[in-house]
């Protein structure tokens, strides 16, 4: 990555202070009094830049926010209470019953419980294809679907999109790109590809301690040609007239305000003091996952990777991952008692739902996340019986292999 020493200086200024208290302060205020009832009017209007009430956004929340749009190059960013909460803010604040999405790939096991169960609740219907099926990406565009969904690497599936391939597509067809880049933060810069949205997880590798729940949107500035201006969008036409800040208008005013997904200043406090260390973790971590991925294939592992040669994206992975694709890799060990039996050899390995850790993690996943999904569906997501997910974090990536394979070994006696 050409620019790790570009974030390495970044991201420290943007948390820290200069003068006064070092770290950012935090502010556990909910309520926020306006100095007159005027300032009360312009503050409610949008025009003076102070906290309303905090479910509507928190000073500490507030320096994130700043520090995630300069990292993403994004025009603002807005947190949330979590990653979920983040893709919910989203997709609440710009459809509508009778709208439709695009599902592009494969998709953590929460994200894909609310496009198939729970947004179709509320009229919202979700399409899923794969990530190369750009027929059918084409298709539905085409049709007048609202938005498209994908994530920057399949979680767990690890197969990677074309993102600049699909944006060329949303633009055509004047549908918003919402990216998922919680595994790729700093590697892959969505808003620059084509995306009108990044979300985050930065529960997972932003944070990168487990100490904090949070979430993210990330979205870009309005543009001259602007696709939302499209008929489909006339519910926030209104808001888009408030010209720059116009999209944290709509995330806020269409969502925020009414379902209270916002982040708490605490949450936000540590999210930061993780976020210092995101590039340095980041060139770590994505070297270290190559490395364990060839030691673990080279002794015999059934492990899966992109930058293996038999992935079938491996070529891809060359051509647009050049820095990695993030913490993940996986291993199928064909049954469900071997992968217990593995995961409960290995040393090194923290069992746990998270990604993105310092440590290392492991999980079974048809018997945690995924224990509540039909057969086909596993199998769409790539679910396999014996599936288990490593989150690579920042351990001596040789101690890592020898504790896999040795655990390996003994789980086949």
């Amino acid at each position: 990555m050409k620019h790790y020493e570009y974030f390495n200086t970044l991201l420290p200024q943007l948390t820290a202070n200069r003068e006064g208290p070092v770290a950012s302060p935090i502010t556990p205020s909910a309520a926020f009094g306006y100095a007159s009832a005027q300032e009360a009017e312009a503050i409610f209007a949008g025009e003076t830049p102070k906290p309303v009430y905090a479910r509507m956004g928190n000073p500490t929340g507030g320096k994130l926010e700043h520090a995630l749009a300069r990292m993403e190059g994004g025009a603002g960013a807005v947190v949330t209470s979590s990653g979920m909460g983040a893709i919910a803010m989203v997709l609440t604040a710009f459809l509508e019953s009778g709208d439709r999405v695009l599902c592009v790939g494969g998709f953590f096991g929460g994200t894909y419980g609310m496009m198939k169960e729970t947004m179709p609740r509320f009229g919202i219907e979700a399409t899923f294809c794969d990530v190369d099926d750009f027929e059918t990406i084409e298709k539905a565009l085409e049709e007048g679907v609202k938005a498209v969904l994908v994530e920057s690497v399949g979680n767990p599936n690890l197969r990677l999109p074309d993102i600049r391939r699909i944006g060329v597509l949303c633009d055509r067809f004047r549908a918003l790109f919402v990216v998922d880049n919680t595994l790729t933060p700093l590697i892959q810069q969505p808003l620059k590809m084509g995306a009108d949205i990044v979300v985050y997880s930065t529960t997972k590798i932003i944070s990168g301690h487990s100490a904090a729940l949070g979430g993210a949107a990330v979205f870009r500035g309005l543009k001259e040609e602007e696709k939302l201006t499209d008929a489909k969008f006339s519910a926030i036409h209104p808001i888009l007239k408030k010209g720059k800040g116009a999209l944290m208008m709509v995330l806020k005013k269409r969502a925020m305000r009414d379902f209270g997904m916002s982040a708490n200043a605490f949450a936000s406090f540590l999210t930061m003091v993780g976020l210092e260390t995101l590039a340095l973790r980041t060139e770590r971590v994505n070297r270290s996952v190559e490395r364990v991925a060839q030691l673990l294939h080279d002794a015999g592992v059934k492990v899966r990777h992109p930058s293996l040669e038999h992935h079938e994206h491996h070529l891809r992975y060359e051509a647009l991952f050049e820095d990695g694709c993030g913490p993940l890799l996986t291993l199928d060990c064909g049954t469900k008692e071997r992968a217990f039996a593995f995961l409960n050899e290995t040393k090194l390995l923290t069992q746990t739902a998270n990604i993105g850790d310092n440590r290392t993690l492991g999980l079974h996943m048809a018997s945690t996340i995924y224990r509540d999904f039909e057969e086909e569906e596993r199998r769409m997501l790539g679910i396999t019986p014996g599936l288990v997910r490593l989150s690579v974090g920042l351990e001596t990536p040789l101690a890592l292999a020898e504790d896999m394979i040795g655990a390996w070994g003994k789980s086949s006696g």
